[in-house]
């Protein structure tokens, strides 16, 4: 079935009004959303996204409807674990929290406009020699494997994304103010037009989100070869992963085994893709250029496996032993932070409900065996001595 210019049309011109309405009504003035209305507009987005699989299966059939979610799952997945790349890079320049919405929507449509060339060049390419496959397949199988590398080796890949050669070489070539002047790219310093810190922020986000779609466009090719499902999955993956940003900003760091249940979701499909290439093979140093009989792997058992794996990878993220610790230990943090930034005249029954919960989990965290703390705590001294501010503080407020 071949999808109609007019459908084609109207999906754009939603998408774009979609994005529009974003810049518009939320962004254009800058602010740092509530959780409530992260919240709401991350349901918004989601069901938006959801509620336009059913039109697809409506309209262009079950099959296109169960490769557009399939994809939509695997690449929503994929942008959460992008989140944590984008967190560093903007912690590592130090943006404002009000201004980080333009950044986040700035990365959002970049993302969408190179992931729409490389999906329209790799269909382009499917189409006319099918061992690209096999590429595909290899390049999922090299990113699961350096997923799992980063795990095992515990590799700061997001520093070095924050500080790669296109933000090196402007850095170098252009001044730049150690100071923003509000989410402008560019301010008068000394009489000349100079750039300010954004534009690099920019910069360096944009340069990732080519380094994402790299990744991400084999992902979803592996799933469905309909150009229309690849871009609707990949463009709605990516509507409100700003709000989303907000929302569980807290929560990505909870989520330890997020890179391991990718690497697993990566390398299925990266053997399926090459399962698919050797169906079609003709390439002649294979099986004499003739196809090769193998199984190939259906939408539906891929649609179960990435979703049983994303939700294996949450609850083990969050229930195991390691993500319990995690948990315990944020909270210690959370709570001595919050006890330290409380004002002269707080309350005394805030005062006391503060201390009790740190107490509280001090208690639990002396139970976390030196293994865990080794690995999750960055600066065993910071912590302790945070730890012993707030604790301090709290002695210093009884004894006044």
């Amino acid at each position: 079935m071949e999808i109609s210019g007019l459908q084609w049309i109207l999906t754009l011109v939603f998408i774009l009004g979609l994005l529009a309405y974003d810049f518009f009504f939320h962004v254009r003035k800058a602010h740092e959303p509530t959780i409530k209305e992260a919240a709401v507009w991350s349901a918004i987005y989601i069901g938006i996204a959801l509620l336009f699989g059913l039109v697809i299966w409506f309209f262009d059939g079950p099959r296109y409807g169960a490769e557009y979610y399939g994809g939509y799952i695997t690449e929503k997945a994929l942008s959460v674990d992008n989140l944590f790349v984008f967190l560093i890079i903007m912690a590592s320049f130090k943006v404002p929290r009000a201004d980080q919405q333009k950044v986040l929507l700035f990365g959002i449509i970049f993302a969408m406009i190179a992931r729409s060339i490389f999906i329209f060049l790799g269909a382009a390419a499917i189409e006319r020699w099918s061992w690209v496959f096999y590429i595909f397949g290899i390049i999922l199988l090299l990113t699961a494997g350096n997923l799992l590398k980063g795990e095992v080796t515990d590799s700061e890949e997001g520093e070095d994304e924050a500080n790669n050669f296109i933000v090196r070489l402007a850095k170098k070539m252009f001044h730049t103010t150690d100071y923003y002047d509000g989410d402008k790219l560019f301010t008068v310093e000394n009489g000349k037009k100079v750039m300010t810190p954004m534009l690099l922020v920019m910069v360096a986000i944009g340069g990732t989100d080519v380094l994402f779609a790299l990744d991400s466009i084999p992902a979803i090719f592996g799933l469905t070869q309909e150009s229309y499902i690849v871009f609707t999955a990949t463009a709605f993956s990516l509507m409100g992963l700003r709000q989303l940003y907000f929302l569980i900003d807290g929560l990505l760091d909870r989520l330890i085994y997020l890179s391991w249940g990718l690497a697993l979701i990566l390398a299925f499909i990266g053997v399926k893709l090459i399962l698919h290439a050797l169906h079609e093979n003709t390439l002649p140093f294979i099986n004499n250029g003739e196809p090769v009989h193998v199984a190939e792997v259906g939408i539906e058992l891929s649609l179960a496996v990435i979703i049983g794996v994303l939700m294996i990878t949450v609850l083990a993220s969050l229930y195991s032993p390691k993500g319990k610790a995690l948990a315990t230990i944020q909270r210690v943090q959370k709570y001595s932070e919050e006890y330290l930034n409380l004002p002269d005249n707080a309350p005394e029954a805030q005062r006391h409900e503060l201390s009790m919960k740190l107490n509280n989990e001090l208690e639990k965290s002396k139970r976390i065996p030196q293994k865990y703390r080794d690995e999750l705590i960055e600066s065993e001294s910071e912590y302790h001595d945070l730890v012993d501010r707030a604790r301090g503080a709290h002695a210093a407020h009884r004894n006044a």
